[in-house]
């Protein structure tokens, strides 16, 4: 089979997972040292990092043949679709000559298992390790991890990629057994607990190891990296019962308990030839975009499980309202927050602050009282914000006095748009 046909096949395979986000990697150019590649710079590009920079993979499977038979999986053994396999040196110049043409900045890469979990891994590992010493490529480079790969190509995986993944699938074991029953959760909890020990020490060595020798003021060598953009993971929305509270107390838990940099959600699309385990139809978009809000409340705003999925009683997120004005609306009696005054925990409750925000509001407010006029420079959400604080210059009343109809105000009703209507 010819490579551009293998390309076209395995990066159409690779589509389905979400996690590839190029967040914490480390600045590398290779310019002084004569090598190729960097994590910098711009090019065509597919994701972006928290700073704003915007970062473009090549993300492709190294084959989506697979022992497995994952329900949800397009590439699981049952599954007729065309399959490809690349050789490790093929996608090694893939890698380069794209780079090279300034198409990516980096390798997104995984596998459907074949043989058995380490016979894909050292595949996989022999990809980062070639480009790193024999082409001295320093871009990104992502790989995901075979949970049930042996410890030491775990090992050797951290020492090359940027970030190691391993996808948790489903949130419950239960789930788990009835769609995708060769995994184990225990086993993918244990190869993240290693990922988690080995970033962990490695970051403890490097931290002794920098300064000065004893021997003759000589330099200490420093210990080397080992997947320093951290672990990440991905779990599918929709293909089981899995209610909302469920999903986000599994996200809680992995980042509490691994230290994962990103818990990823993809909502379930229905794949060819779909067993009848599977829902007929995926959930709708904005589930996955509410859940990708609430994990924020929870990573950054110290919101708890209960108070973001309290609002319904069946454990699921209102599709109508971000979590967090959904919150507020149910506590009117906590607002209106007085932004002259109040605390940064409650500023961060006001729906239309966020924590940039937040963090000016604090610094103007040394300087004079803030009216509304100031609030308008930065560039928040005026409508959102106003009926949840005091200024000044203003005051909202009887605004919080009906929280259904301020809820209608803030959500109008969806419809058909125009082609006359003005851009947003």
């Amino acid at each position: 089979m010819e490579t551009a046909r293998k390309l076209s096949i395995l990066a159409d395979a690779a589509k389905y997972d979400a996690s590839c986000a190029s967040s914490g990697a480390g600045r590398r150019d290779s310019t002084r040292s004569g090598g190729i590649g960097s994590t910098e710079g711009m090019g065509i590009c597919h994701s972006y990092t928290p700073d704003g920079r915007c970062v473009s993979l090549l993300k492709i499977l190294l084959t989506n043949f697979c022992i497995y038979d994952c329900a949800y999986c397009v590439n699981r053994v049952s599954s007729n679709v065309e399959r490809a396999r690349f050789r490790v040196d093929e996608v090694v110049k893939l890698t380069l000559d794209f780079y090279r043409r300034n198409y990516i900045e980096g390798l997104f890469l995984s596998s459907g298992i074949i043989r058995n979990g380490d016979y894909t891994m050292e595949q996989l590992v022999e990809v980062a390790r070639s480009l790193r010493e024999d082409h001295r490529f320093a871009g990104y480079i992502h790989l995901k991890t075979i949970p049930e790969a042996s410890p030491e190509l775990l090992a050797a995986a951290g020492r090359y990629a940027d970030r190691l993944s391993i996808n948790v699938e489903l949130p419950t074991e239960q789930g788990l057994a009835a769609l995708a029953p060769e995994k184990r959760l225990p086993a993918i909890r244990g190869a993240m607990g290693e990922l988690r020990w080995r970033i962990e020490e490695s970051k403890q060595a490097r931290k002794a190891s920098t300064g000065v020798g004893s021997v003759a003021g000589a330099p200490r060598r420093r210990a080397p990296k080992f997947s320093p953009g951290g672990q990440s993971t991905q779990m599918i929305v929709g293909a089981d019962g899995a209610n909302d509270r469920t999903i986000l107390s599994m996200a809680d838990n992995l980042y509490g308990n691994y230290r994962l940099r990103r818990v990823y959600y993809s909502a379930f699309s229905p794949i060819p030839d779909a067993s009848s385990r599977l829902p007929p139809r995926a959930p709708p978009l904005q589930r996955e975009h509410r859940l990708y809000q609430a994990d924020w409340l929870l990573r950054f705003y110290d919101y708890r499980i209960e108070e973001i999925a309290d609002g319904r009683g069946d454990g699921m997120l209102d599709l109508d309202v971000d979590p967090k004005l959904g919150w507020a609306l149910r506590h009117p009696e906590r607002f209106p927050v007085d932004l002259n005054t109040a605390a940064r925990e409650l500023l961060l409750r006001v729906p239309g602050l966020g924590v940039r925000n937040v963090d000016r509001v604090l610094a103007a407010r040394r300087h004079g009282r803030l009216r509304v006029a100031d609030l308008a420079r930065l560039r928040a959400p005026l409508a959102k914000l106003l009926p949840f604080v005091q200024l000044a210059d203003h005051h909202p009343h009887r605004a919080l006095d009906d929280p259904q109809a301020l809820r209608a105000r803030l959500t109008p009703p969806p419809r058909q748009g125009s082609l006359f209507d003005a851009a947003a």
